[in-house]
């Protein structure tokens, strides 16, 4: 499943759903948690149900709220017989929180969606970023720099010049690693300046250098950069093919010379990461 963008959609705004399918995101994320006022939960999980049973096969995901409280199982019995591609998880809290998850989707009859956490929005949440591998239905992980500052007492997630601060730097590091310990994706956190579109390229990039292979987004003009920002470039893919017919043609050999310079195994990790992602 290929998931550069994921674009917010509130799930009580079905004209917004409607619209949102022909931008070109590769997944749709109908939300029900921070962007539904509580006095409209009920009128969204209608909406996003009837949503879902009317666009099958368009790679639609839910935000469902915390499984802490009681409005996420009044999230699942609405939506999960319109069958989504996935439900998005926030609030997690390592793997036990979406082995729970996957728990009450069996238990409601649901055999086929998918689980994306949001793995950072807690101060308990920081120190379960490694359990994440082996947890059932597992898609990937995200994070989030909104919630957790409030979590821990801080007064901003950034610096003035619009770096993140030094501990929400950490809760996007080991979002990071731990996507990478659970062999799942790492999906970026949403960049809020919609109208920042260069600001945003330049986040992007930062974030697929850093190893993440795809973003969400809160409005419809991010999707095309996201998209690019995670698409290998023509360049990158025929220096990708070029490692790999180079191991290709001496299986045997552990460092190899292409194009004067110095390539090893892990040159050839990435080159197949390049291509599958192409």
């Amino acid at each position: 499943m290929r998931l550069r963008s994921l674009l917010f959609v509130p799930g009580d705004r079905p004209e917004r759903m409607e619209k949102a399918l022909g931008l070109g995101a590769d997944a749709l994320i109908l939300d029900l948690e921070d962007s539904v006022a509580p006095g409209a939960k009920h009128h969204a999980r209608r909406e996003v149900a009837g949503f879902l049973a009317a666009h099958q096969g368009a790679n639609l995901w839910v935000r469902i709220n915390p499984i802490g409280g009681p409005e996420a199982d009044r999230d699942l019995e609405a939506v999960l017989a319109s069958h989504p591609d996935g439900i998005v998880l926030p609030k997690a809290e390592g793997g036990a929180s979406v082995d729970e998850l996957a728990r009450r989707l069996s238990a409601l009859g649901n055999v086929t969606s998918l689980i994306l956490p949001i793995a950072t929005e807690t101060a308990a949440a920081m120190f379960q970023l490694g359990s994440y591998a082996g947890a059932k239905r597992l898609a990937g992980l995200t994070w989030g720099a909104e919630d957790l500052p409030a979590a821990i007492g801080a007064a901003a997630a950034r610096e003035e010049d619009g770096r993140y601060t030094q501990p929400i730097e950490l809760a996007r590091s080991l979002c990071l690693y731990g996507a990478a310990a659970a062999a799942v994706a790492a999906i970026e956190t949403v960049y809020p300046a919609y109208r920042d579109l260069d600001g945003l390229a330049a986040y992007a990039a930062r974030g697929r250098r850093d190893g993440f292979s795809g973003m969400m987004a809160i409005h419809p003009a991010q999707i095309a950069v996201i998209n690019a920002a995670f698409t290998p470039s023509e360049s990158e893919i025929a220096q990708a093919r070029a490692v790999v017919a180079a191991f290709e043609a001496n299986p045997g050999a552990g460092v190899l010379s292409l194009e004067g310079k110095m390539i090893d195994r892990p040159h050839l990790v990435q080159a197949l990461r390049i291509l599958a992602s192409a």
